[in-house]
């Protein structure tokens, strides 16, 4: 049988994976319990046949997007009290966009349609588990939530008291709203303690420079469907970057919602990306020079006076020699530097400025270079200058409710430098680190490999997750408590971008949990009251819907509502709505005229690492849009969904120019090795003449070594071989800037199950 039909699922038969099979399979993983087969007895009225539209948040990226769940009467293997059976019970169906929402506004893009998998997952982690064998064996053993408590309880409480204060971490990916605010909290009861947050796309960049230009630490949100104007460099706004749902949508409205009126986009990029093909103009820009586009564009709009330099305020004070008109920056002094031509960098001012309002965006491969806090600098000044920072048509900050601060006595980071300073601590002192607690964080997969993060994290004395999946990093832990899916659990969030409204969704659980997990917020709640003193003191709450009523209360005592006579009406109806937004009033930016505090920015040009002479390609990871970052990896939907440039479906491939692999012998689909100074890969080609000639392309999201049966070991990770450097003045990782070399090792087989990598390619031209 091909491998394509082997590994393809049809949505039907996932929903229905048999009791026996898919459940004993999962338990079996855990050291092949003895579990009887049973029915158990229903836990709520149900209705046969009739469905339910209930309320949710989807999780699985950033934006934060509303949804609808179509629950409906059905048969489902669960876990009880460790007995393995069958009961019948509401089961989600179907996942929609919640119309109400003010994000995503009844939209859902394919990843989150796919988060109705994370839940029916035949590999989910279902009970607690204990590790049996040597750390990163894999071999675990189901315990009780009793034992599982017990163990942990030990060691939590002994770091609790006497001395040895400080001494635990708890890493997890980045959370907001009171799931964050009970996880900061209890890590900073631990006197001195380090609470690290984690994700590879963490638009730390993007968020540093806003603070610096605008005084808002948070991504933009982009009022595209009022810009007449959009110039983009690098950012994917259409398939991966920031709030993809929202500006979608907004796009759609700027190209044909206004009749008589369709704005014009351009992008800049080293690799055409999907909303690079949407484009009216794509032009290849030399990787790390997005900032002197951005400055040569600025410069021809002061220059030849269409916008005086004032008009940019603080945002244009933050580049050094912006008062002086920007003449070090003048188009025909940068085109060698940034690969475009002077003429087109001039003509695109003028049209810009002819065209208000006008909106420049930067995200991706850009924000991820050495430079790239210069880079996000130059374009918010770009931004002021065009008259487009805070205003209908540009970018926007909404006002974002914070729940309780839980920030005493921890020690808070955040970012790739935080997860090396970690791994660092317990490479030189495991001793230092009593106890390291993990919630859906994977750095072991989506870290360099420099960085030696899996060998640190083994000498950790105690490991604990509360993932419900082992991969890369949890394959590592003493004890697995698994987390309810989100469609299982209470969930709140206070998304900071895709709306310039306040936003505060919240939602019930969809339906009863099909396992034995627990809430990781319950959990918590449970060992700060267990381990007693500051602990119970800080996190007063009984459950985590307690804890979220009582955001709620404070919410509604300081926004009010219009609509609720009381706190309890308020409550009620977030609940049926599936939060609360306030009204459509954005941030202020900062105002043209006012003076910055920061120190101002100078150009420098992006370092990469690697000699030219013997890496001679600019190695260009980029996030998938069906696996994002490798987490949704694992859902087979994804996996068996086509990528909308390439067409390829579970596996990976490497991108490059015709020309240079004309130069070096390579055809389509030939198997190819990259290699950098720290680590090779091997990867089948797809040549495409939407990429610059030096730069070589690899999506991210396989090359698991340990994730569910659909994403073992297939494909190869980019990540694994990037250099370990930083943006400067960040903290963050510089994922954009390694160089590499390529060589021919077989020929061109290789199908991505079902997808070949076809000899045709898009008709796309450099301009």
């Amino acid at each position: 049988m091909p491998p394509v039909e082997k590994n393809r699922m049809q949505r039907r038969d996932f929903l229905k994976i048999s009791a026996i099979t898919g459940a004993s399979a999962a338990l079996d993983a855990c050291g092949s319990p003895d579990h009887q087969l049973i029915r158990f007895i229903p836990e709520e009225d149900l209705i046969p046949g009739v469905a339910t539209w209930k309320p949710s948040v989807c999780t699985v990226c950033p934006a934060g997007c509303g949804l609808l769940v179509r629950v409906m009467e059905g048969d489902a293997e669960v876990v009880r009290n460790g007995q393995l059976g069958l009961m019948q019970m509401g089961l989600a169906k179907k996942l929609e966009g919640n119309p109400a929402h003010p994000i995503n506004q009844g939209k859902l893009c394919p990843r989150g349609q796919a988060g109705l998998q994370v839940t029916y997952h035949p590999d989910r982690i279902r009970t607690p588990l204990m590790r049996s064998g040597a750390r990163g064996s894999g071999e675990f053993k189901a315990i009780s939530w009793d034992e599982a408590m017990k163990r942990l309880m030990a060691q939590l409480s002994s770091l609790h008291s006497g001395n040895s204060h400080g001494r635990l971490v708890f890493l997890t990916s980045s959370l907001r709203g009171q799931r964050k605010n009970i996880a900061v909290t209890f890590t900073g009861a631990f006197k001195n303690s380090q609470y690290v947050e984690f994700a590879f796309f963490d638009e730390r960049v993007v968020r540093t420079a806003n603070a610096a230009s605008f005084r808002h630490d948070a991504p933009p949100t982009v009022d595209l469907s009022q810009a007449n104007y959009i110039i983009s460099f690098g950012a994917n706004f259409l398939g991966t970057w920031n709030s993809p749902v929202a500006q979608s949508l907004g796009y759609g409205q700027m190209r044909q919602g206004r009749p008589g009126t369709r704005g014009k986009f351009v992008q800049f990029e080293p690799r055409i990306s999907q909303t690079g093909a949407n484009a009216d103009e794509w032009f290849a820009c030399a990787p790390g020079a997005e900032g002197l586009l951005a400055l040569g564009i600025a410069h021809v709009l002061i220059a030849d006076k269409l916008r005086p330099a004032s008009s940019a305020g603080a945002a244009g004070e933050l580049v050094e020699g912006w008062s002086g008109g920007l003449a070090e920056y003048a188009p025909e002094k940068i085109e060698a530097q940034t690969g475009v031509k002077a003429e087109t960098i001039t003509r695109i001012a003028h049209e810009a400025a002819a065209h208000a309002p006008a909106v420049a965006l930067i995200g991706d491969a850009a924000a991820a270079h050495t430079n790239s806090l210069f880079n996000t600098v130059a374009t918010n000044a770009l931004n002021a200058l065009l008259g487009s920072a805070g205003k209908p048509g540009g970018i926007q900050f909404g006002s974002v409710w914070n729940s309780g601060s839980g920030k005493s006595g921890v020690q808070e980071s955040s970012g790739a430098a935080a997860v090396q300073a970690l791994a660092a601590q317990l490479e030189s002192d495991p001793s230092s680190v009593g106890a390291l607690l993990i919630y859906g964080a994977n750095p072991v997969f989506a870290t360099p490999a420099a960085w030696r993060v899996r060998q640190s994290l083994e000498k950790a004395p105690l490991i604990a997750s509360f993932g419900s999946f082992i991969d890369e990093t949890s394959i590592l832990a003493d004890l697995i408590l698994p987390d309810h899916s989100s469609l299982e659990s209470w969930i709140e969030d206070t998304p900071d971008s895709g709306s310039v409204r306040t936003v505060v969704s919240v939602a019930p659980p969809a339906m009863l949990p099909l396992h034995d997990t627990r809430p990781m917020p319950d959990v918590l709640l449970d060992l700060a009251h267990e381990l007693g003193g500051n602990l119970a003191t800080a996190l007063p709450w009984k459950t985590y819907d307690d804890a979220i009523q009582a955001d709620f209360a404070a919410l509604y005592k300081e926004k009010g509502s219009k609509d609720a006579k009381a706190a309890d009406d308020f409550w009620s109806n977030a609940q049926q709505q599936g939060g609360w937004w306030g009204p459509e009033e954005p941030a202020a930016a900062n105002e043209p005229g006012g003076k910055s505090t920061a120190v101002p920015v100078k150009y420098a040009p992006a370092q990469f690492d690697g000699n030219p002479g013997e890496f001679p390609f600019y190695f260009m990871p980029f996030p998938s849009q069906m696996l994002y970052d490798g987490s949704l990896a694992g859902l087979p939907w994804m996996q068996e969904a086509p990528d909308p440039m390439s067409t390829a479906m579970w596996g990976t491939w490497v991108e490059l120019n015709p020309s240079t692999a004309n130069k070096l012998g390579i055809k389509q689909a030939d198997l190819v090795e990259i290699t950098s100074q720290h680590g090779t890969l091997r990867a089948p080609t797809m040549i495409t003449p939407g990429i610059a000639p030096d730069v070589i392309a690899m999506p991210i999201g396989q090359g698991h070594e340990s994730f569910t049966r659909y994403a073992s070991n297939r494909g190869a990770n980019p990540i694994s071989i990037l250099a370990p450097i930083s943006v400067a003045g960040t903290g963050a990782l510089a994922w954009a800037a390694t160089r590499v070399k390529i060589s021919r090792v077989g020929e061109g087989s290789v199908i991505l199950f079902g997808a070949s990598l076809r000899e045709e390619s898009p008709d796309l031209k450099h301009r």
